[in-house]
């Protein structure tokens, strides 16, 4: 099966259901998922996990049955169900998401993460490019965990400088301290806004999962991604669901 995150239709092939029974089971917690605007993308290893002998596959009839790995849908069911019909796939004009060079790639042992970076980075690529922002998930030192996923221009050009690695490290650990839990836009150093929502282990604060490479109102600087008010707020949203996604990814402490 696919690595990754898999779409509407392809989970509908899957399971031979509708779109709206897979809205509706997302919605509901019964298929782990993940909401970006008013699509759904859901993580290809718990579907496959159910389909699996002796695996648990969700029932249409059950209406609150909980998902592998998944006690509550990570989109907001106050913003009502997605839309039904056909979920199309990430932007073809998108390409596969790029990632940045080496310089921004992690230096964190894997064993030492409280995420897994390959599980992070598959998040990422569903999610960045969908949004058309850059992505990348921090530890609390800044220091990142996954290359930067959908890299703007602006970064592809500077990722290779390993001062400009120094920097980014520098400007995000002073993310870790902003004492708003909730995302912002906030400028860089870089001339770009940034976001970010905090990744959690228990009640614990582990990580972050940041969004940038956007233009400031304004600018008309080609390398940024340029973004409406509207898809502002997409944005806004998608980043606390994307943080809550990934804790759920993160490994469990020895005490719980």
């Amino acid at each position: 099966m696919t690595s990754g995150f898999l779409t509407t239709q392809q989970v509908q092939d899957l399971l031979d259901v509708d779109a709206s029974t897979i809205y509706r089971m997302a919605g509901d917690g019964r298929l782990p998922a993940v909401r970006i605007g008013r699509q759904w993308r859901f993580p290809a290893a718990d579907i496959e996990a159910m389909l699996r002998p002796g695996g648990t596959a969700p029932h249409a009839s059950a209406p609150h049955a909980s998902a592998p790995h998944a006690s509550a849908p990570v989109g907001d069911p106050a913003s009502g169900p997605a839309p039904t019909g056909a979920d199309p796939a990430l932007p073809a004009t998108q390409g596969p998401p790029r990632t940045a060079g080496r310089s921004l790639a992690t230096s964190t042992p894997h064993d030492a993460a409280p995420l897994s970076p390959e599980l992070a980075t598959a998040t990422l690529e569903a999610v960045a490019p969908a949004l058309g922002v850059s992505m990348v998930v921090t530890d609390l030192a800044g220091q990142p965990l996954t290359p930067i996923v959908n890299p703007a221009p602006a970064i592809v050009a500077r990722s290779q400088d390993p001062d400009f690695g120094t920097a980014c490290a520098t400007e995000w650990r002073g993310f870790a301290h902003e004492p708003h839990l909730a995302p912002r836009f906030q400028p860089g150093r870089f001339g770009f806004l940034c976001a970010h929502s905090f990744v959690r282990q228990g009640t614990s604060l582990v990580a972050m999962v940041l969004a940038g490479g956007i233009a400031p109102v304004g600018s008309d600087d080609p390398e940024l991604f340029h973004l409406d008010a509207d898809r502002h707020a997409v944005v806004l949203e998608t980043l606390p669901r994307t943080a809550a996604l990934l804790s759920r990814l993160v490994a469990p402490t020895d005490d719980s």
